[in-house]
């Protein structure tokens, strides 16, 4: 019975690890900087601001430059002009764009 404990917590050991690094991408775990809270901040104010979709509801994550883009939008135009507007804001290097359109 002992072996078999031993077995299962070595087992266990070796599966953590590997499961702690399958963290999400967009986890609140992680501190943006000053500089990259301004540029999530403007991409909010831009996306808030557009009057021909409604793209409130997407998430803004910036790191090193890069701005993430997640959510649900209602449309492939919604998708498509927020992936613009973000790439509109001073500092921003790249955008990944991992937003969903709803079905």
């Amino acid at each position: 019975m002992d072996l078999l404990r031993s077995g299962t917590l070595a087992a266990l050991l070796m599966v953590l690890p590997g499961a702690a690094g399958c963290q999400s991408l967009f986890s609140k775990a992680r501190i943006e900087s000053p500089e990259e809270a301004a540029i999530s901040k403007s991409v909010k104010a831009r996306l808030a601001a557009e009057k021909t979709v409604n793209l409130t509801s997407v998430e803004v994550e910036t790191n090193s430059g890069t701005v993430y883009l997640s959510g649900v939008v209602t449309s492939l135009a919604a998708r498509e002009r927020a992936l613009k507007l973000a790439w509109e804001v001073k500092g921003v290097q790249t955008v990944v764009n991992h937003l969903e359109v709803e079905k």
